[in-house]
């Protein structure tokens, strides 16, 4: 409705803000890392206006200017990957930071390439501008990589450490060949679906060197504790210990970046990097909700986990791995306009490495039966599975399937993630999503 009244609303209230705005933009982790952000930048001092409540569009983050530009002076946003050019034309961004890009939702976005172009031409534009912004940028994704190529005002961020490497890219790894050239790229090291230490044998395209890197990785299955390197104020590494209860290697992507794009910030605003204040706080964020969060319910626990791509599922299920024992999983697949209508993508997931060791396994959503088609194909037992598409059947399910002490792990799409967390809601195991400290 305020972009009904005031269609320029965005560039009008984006305007007055003193140190500009940052964008955070990527197919995964997008969330994770504006909430990390947040932090940093606020124990950094600066007044911060954000779309906390997850609104990436340009009407959200209308909304959260509307509401609270007036005492900020520093915007941070969360932007969807298509809205990425009309929201960075109608602010006046400082920072602009480009994660990843994976298949997700055909149905809205098209082909991955069709992304890589249209951002292309927003770092265009932007470049173009009197005073461009800085771009923090992932060197382990090769199509970011080539969108930063020759630019100017780049911070790259990666992970050097190559002890969590898996063999081989994933089979539907987005990113095989080289933007510059065309010819098949080379991955030596292989981190998250097609993100590591990668060349192309044919040309000079190469992975950067990041100047904000994770040096060591120690996962746990509640988190994390990372060495990270970054310039020191004459110029030489700085290494800092940063603890975390965010589990997994794409969470340590979302910590570098976060912490990448607070650097870039404080060398851009000419203020002091508050790295040991950072690393506090990024130590006290825990995962926004549904994204690894984790509900006590009774006797047991619910760990949410976001399943919306094949890249992400993978890592879900590379997390759910690696804790001991049996494992009780819930799937629930929608097709709404949030989710992407097209489920074809589970086809691409690897889900065979749950099969042996699965105590339980329920299926449920609107598209529940073409999970349980999927799992049949993928060789599970179905008489272990258990397909009930009402959410609030099935988690009662899981849980009754759940032993005391143990964990349920759900892997809900986004409606599916809101329809489960409603229920959890309504029954007093957890806040509405838009009311918790995010």
């Amino acid at each position: 409705m305020l972009l009904k009244l005031r269609p320029n609303a965005v560039a009008e209230y984006a305007a007055g803000l003193p140190h500009g705005s940052m964008l955070v933009s990527a197919t995964n982790g997008k969330t994770t890392t504006t909430r990390l952000l947040a932090a940093a930048t606020r124990v950094a001092g600066y007044d911060l206006v954000t779309n906390t409540e997850g609104s990436n569009l340009e009407r959200g983050i209308a909304a959260a200017l509307l509401k609270g530009s007036r005492c900020a002076d520093l915007g941070l946003f969360e932007v969807d990957e298509a809205a990425l050019a009309s929201v960075a034309a109608s602010t006046r961004p400082q920072v602009v930071v480009l994660m990843n890009l994976f298949r997700d939702q055909l149905d809205r976005y098209g082909e991955l390439e069709t992304l890589v172009d249209k951002w292309r031409d927003v770092l265009d534009d932007l470049q173009a501008q009197s005073e461009p912004p800085t771009l923090v940028l992932n060197a382990d994704d090769p199509n970011i990589a080539a969108l930063g190529r020759g630019r100017r005002n780049v911070v790259w961020f990666g992970v050097d450490d190559k002890s969590h490497a898996i063999g081989n890219r994933e089979h539907a790894a987005d990113a095989t060949t080289c933007r510059h050239c065309g010819a098949p790229l080379n991955h030596r090291v292989v981190l998250v679906g097609h993100l590591g230490h990668w060349d192309c044998p044919n040309c000079d395209s190469t992975r950067p060197t990041p100047a904000v890197s994770a040096t060591k990785i120690d996962l746990t299955p509640h988190g994390q504790q990372m060495t990270l390197r970054y310039p020191g104020p004459a110029g030489s590494p700085v290494e800092l210990a940063i603890a975390s209860p965010l589990p997994g290697v794409h969470n340590s992507y979302n910590i570098v970046a976060a912490f990448a794009a607070s650097w870039a910030l404080a060398d851009r605003t000419s203020r002091p990097q508050q790295a040991p204040a950072v690393a506090r706080v990024m130590a006290e964020t825990k995962p926004a909700f549904g994204r690894g969060e984790v509900v006590d319910v009774d006797d047991k626990q619910i760990q949410l986990l976001l399943a919306k791509n094949p890249t992400g599922v993978n890592q879900n299920v590379r997390t759910i791995l690696s804790n001991p024992g049996e494992l009780n999983v819930l799937v629930l697949l929608n097709d709404r306009t949030a989710d992407g209508q097209d489920v074809s993508w589970i086809w691409d997931v690897d889900w065979e490495p749950l099969d042996s060791r699965l105590s339980s396994l329920t299926l449920s959503g609107d598209r529940a039966w073409d999970l349980a088609l999927r799992f049949r194909y993928g060789g599970f037992d179905m008489d272990n599975v258990t397909v009930s598409p009402d959410p609030t059947k099935a988690l009662d399910i899981a849980l009754a399937a759940t032993p005391a002490g143990n964990t349920l792990y759900a892997l809900p799409t986004y409606t599916a993630m809101l329809d489960l967390r409603g229920v959890l809601t309504q029954r007093g195991h957890t806040a509405a999503y838009w009311s918790t400290d995010r």
